[in-house]
């Protein structure tokens, strides 16, 4: 079978997305895995950079002291789905690298793991053997989290009452009825906690420190490695390291299979959504009808079609115009709106998720009506450093005397700006000693109270996820998952993406029909009252476009 037979090939590994460069999208999603700390890493705020027809939802906690981070819930999301055992296959991403991705989330996972072991012992030491004082704590600041995500105007409440508390607490060590070792360890459990709050707060913000290092590196940029020493095996019986690196190698190849998934309304899934359509229906009339037209294909006409896009990037001109694309034969299979999950093809047609030559062939000539994968040639181009996807895809139906050529363009916008926007530092507004009616910023920790705490309170069940999942919910992810359409916006709000898709339109269609008749030609069929009776249907204005892009004709 395709998905479990596949693995490194012998020989140096050579990446072959298309499109080498592209890694804003990358480098913007891989961004996700590193975010801890400040209001845009807040779990909630994921919600507002879902697509329409792809929302991911939030799991909301049953206690907030346990609720994750956007960043925390983020890596565990794409590792349980993209390499937990048995999973369900995934939808390409276009323009962008899901095993990068992938890799980056495990390498953010390793460093807050390495953190949570410090935070482990201090709990230990700290809390554990001081139980009831740390009930005490935690309790305060769950009443006073609760409190403040309240409405703002009763959020000053629970500051209070954690103040007040600590103050009673404060006189009532010097005045304890209690001596001997009972007294000791009474005083002791009010201030162990706080003593290990200090330390935990040491080792959270070296580790927040590290962890904004690499979110910015990566929007800027940089080359910032995900270092995943557990996935390098050492010798042939780690078994665990062994399996991690091959279900890498299984994503990357997923990622590089010819077959798509049409859901409907919902388009081709990790396109983008349909925005233009044009057919050209030829009547196949001989032209002498002395002579009989000369048997043709369809594949005959998507090869042509295929060599004369090829060479849209030799334009008479020196002035830049169209860059390479990629060129692909696809296999659509359609599914259902609602589908929960999609089947990669399995069989001696299909070699490491990708539908061989002959099969393509096949399914062009013989499936082009009724049930059945179909056929299509699509251009790619990745613009904007992997931002915006367009896709043109061609097919081609012969139908008695009639061959039709339909175009359809497809078109995934950039990632959405929640994953490019950099960290900020934490500051807040102070006046001046002399000068009090101007102000200054005066930085604050990366780290506050109420993060050392949380994060503190989730070590200890760090070590199985699926309890920290129960009480702080979690991030889940829409199906059929892919990284890239999942997270995408909309390009028609961005003048010169909406521009380049207009733009690419024209050539294209011209290639295509120059391509299309050359056939009709040479195989002996008229084309001289076909030749003006292109169908070139106008398209209603896309969907979000702005108000002075004009539709396509």
């Amino acid at each position: 079978m395709a998905d479990d037979g596949f693995d490194f090939r012998p020989g140096a590994q050579i990446p072959l997305q298309n499109g080498g460069g592209q890694t804003a999208a990358t480098n913007a999603l891989a961004s996700a895995a590193y975010r801890d700390g400040g209001k845009d890493s807040k779990l909630d705020a994921i919600l507002g950079a879902n697509s329409e027809n792809h929302p991911a939802t939030v799991k909301p906690p049953k206690l907030s002291l346990f609720e994750p981070s956007l960043g925390e819930a983020f890596c565990r999301a794409v590792e349980a789905r993209t390499l937990g055992a048995g999973r369900k296959p995934l939808i390409q991403s276009f323009g962008a690298d899901p095993q990068t991705v992938v890799e980056h989330c495990l390498a953010a996972s390793r460093i807050r793991k390495e953190r949570d072991r410090r935070l482990r012992l201090i709990m230990l030491v700290c809390g554990v053997l001081f139980l009831p004082g740390l009930l005490l704590w935690l309790g305060l600041f769950q009443i006073r989290k609760s409190l403040a995500s309240k409405e703002s105007k009763h959020s000053w409440l629970g500051t209070v009452l954690l103040v007040g508390v600590g103050l009673v607490v404060a006189v009532l060590m010097f005045r304890l009825p209690l001596t001997g070792f009972l007294g000791l360890y009474t005083r002791g459990m009010i201030i162990a906690p706080a003593l290990g709050w200090l330390l935990a707060r040491r080792t959270c913000e070296s580790t927040a420190r590290d962890l904004r290092e690499r979110w910015d590196g990566l929007l800027s940029g940089g080359g910032v490695a995900a270092k995943i020493p557990e996935a390098v095996p050492g010798n042939p019986d780690e078994k665990a390291r062994e399996d991690l690196r091959h279900q890498l190698a299984k994503l990357t190849a997923e990622d590089r299979s010819n077959q798509v998934f049409y859901a409907g309304p919902k388009g081709i899934l990790g396109m983008g959504t349909r925005w233009g359509n044009w057919q050209m229906a030829e009547e196949l009339a001989p032209k002498d009808e002395a002579k009989e037209i000369h048997p043709f294909r369809a594949w005959d006409v998507i090869r042509a079609i295929d060599a004369q896009l090829r060479k849209l990037e030799r334009g008479p001109l020196h002035t830049g115009g169209f860059p390479p694309a990629a060129i692909q034969h696809w296999i659509v299979t359609p599914v259902g709106e609602g589908a929960a999950e999609v089947a990669r093809p399995t069989g001696e047609n299909v070699d490491a998720f990708l539908v061989k030559p002959h099969e393509v062939t096949r399914i062009c000539n013989e499936q082009q009506f009724n049930s059945g994968n179909r056929h299509y040639l699509g251009i790619q181009y990745p613009l904007w450093d992997g931002q915006l996807i367009i896709n043109m895809l061609v097919t081609v139906t012969v139908l008695y005397k009639t061959l039709r050529v339909d175009v359809t363009a497809h078109a995934l916008g950039p990632v959405h700006g929640l994953f490019t926007t950099k960290s900020k530092a934490p500051v807040v507004e102070v006046p001046k000693s002399i000068r009090f009616w101007e102000t200054v910023e005066k930085p604050l920790p990366l780290v506050d109270t109420q993060e050392v705490v949380r994060l503190a309170v989730r070590a200890p069940l760090t070590w199985y996820p699926p309890v920290l999942d129960f009480f702080g919910g979690k991030l889940v992810l829409p199906e059929p998952f892919g990284l890239r359409h999942v997270w995408a916006s909309s390009m028609w709000r961005h003048r010169f993406m909406a521009d380049d898709a207009l733009r690419t339109v024209a050539p294209v269609l011209r290639s295509i029909h120059t391509a299309t008749f050359k056939v009709l030609e040479e195989n002996g069929v008229d084309t001289e009252e076909g030749a003006d009776v292109v169908c070139r249907r106008p398209t209603r204005t896309p969907r979000g476009a702005v108000p002075d892009a004009p539709a396509p004709a």
